[in-house]
């Protein structure tokens, strides 16, 4: 900084107001002083400035996975939002894990974040434990809890669930299926399950039994997951009527599936699934889902924390603890039909 300062023939002060609050710095001097910083290399060391501040400028965000477009396009939502104020994001990825996670809230906490967010709701008790401790602002997304950490931005996966359900059940269906992965493995997928959760109990609610509900396979789901667990339920129940895939990605291998066997969807069968992929409405024919903006799930946490962080005083911030629900929206498209006959013969 002190070389910074004499190229720029400013003082070591003005070259940190120029860096940590432009706003203040006169655009001439602000421009002399950037020249400088470009000239020499100079890279501010962050960690020494937040012994004092108490601020790192980043933001750590904890995902099950970056391979599905949906977290992805969480985390680029969360970026743009916070990066107009210099805030960084520092990604970790679970793999569907909580001990994996535990792990990550720990290494984070290290590196001391700005702020924590999280994608899921079901914690370790360790990890909960430190994020109740960390005195950062913690935002868990991709549901709606009962009782949150701290903050919450997402929609309720159980409802999701539940109006899935109800939409079969009113197009006529009673022999009703459903695709997801085990809940007794390593990697599971909680918010996959309780999806199914409310499946099962709308489906209860209205009378049909919910004995058609495969859970196969470990977390993350695929394309080959939806063949496969297609595949078990046809041969369980070869009169089924309607599926509910707990993702589009499941719901395109089961729809594969049924192509394979010469079932034919929505003449047969009836298949919905979850998230609106991009690869949802390109299948043929195009697959009935419920639509979660996953961009504005970013975009709503990054404003939330920049709220957060102008409060300086942390009784302040848990005075206006939220629960941001950005909701969800059933897209209707061929592969749903109304049951008009039950007692058409498999093909």
């Amino acid at each position: 900084m002190r070389d910074v300062s004499r190229l720029a023939g400013v003082s070591q002060m003005t070259v940190s107001r120029v860096l940590a609050d432009p706003e203040r710095v006169t655009e001439t001097t602000r421009k002399r002083v950037m020249e400088a910083i470009e000239q020499l290399g100079y890279v501010p060391d962050r960690v020494a400035g937040s012994l004092s501040s108490r601020r790192t400028n980043f933001v750590t965000a904890i995902l099950p996975t970056l391979t599905n477009s949906n977290f992805a396009d969480t985390a680029q939502g969360l970026g743009e939002a916070l990066r107009p104020k210099g805030y960084q994001l520092l990604i970790g990825f679970t793999m569907y894990k909580l001990a994996e996670e535990e792990r990550i809230i720990r290494t984070m906490l290290e590196r001391r974040p700005d702020a924590i967010v999280v994608a899921g709701t079901v914690h370790t008790k360790a990890a909960t434990e430190m994020l109740l401790r960390a005195a950062i602002p913690i935002v868990e997304i991709w549901g709606k809890p009962d009782k949150p950490i701290d903050h919450s931005v997402g929609f309720s996966n159980y409802e999701v669930g539940r109006a899935a359900a109800r939409y079969l059940l009113s197009l006529g269906h009673r022999r009703i299926g459903a695709l997801g992965s085990r809940t007794d493995a390593e990697a599971i997928d909680l918010r996959g399950e309780r999806r199914l959760a409310g499946f099962s109990a709308a489906l209860r609610e209205a009378g049909v039994s919910d004995e058609l509900i495969v859970r196969e396979g470990t977390a993350p789901v695929s394309h080959d997951h939806g063949a496969r667990t297609m595949s078990i339920l046809l041969d369980r129940a070869p009169d089924v009527e309607a599926v509910f895939a707990v993702s589009d990605v499941s719901a395109f291998g089961a729809l594969m599936e049924c192509h394979r066997r010469g079932v034919q969807v929505p003449a047969q069968l009836s298949l919905m699934g979850f998230g609106d992929f991009d690869i949802a409405s390109q299948t043929v024919p195009a697959i009935t889902t419920i639509r979660v903006d996953a961009g504005e799930i970013g975009v709503r946490t990054g404003e939330l924390l920049l709220d957060l962080f102008d409060k300086t005083d942390p009784t302040q911030r848990a005075i206006g603890a939220s629960c941001v629900d950005v909701g969800f929206k059933l897209i209707e498209r061929l592969t749903t039909r109304v049951n008009k006959s039950r007692s058409q013969v498999r093909g």
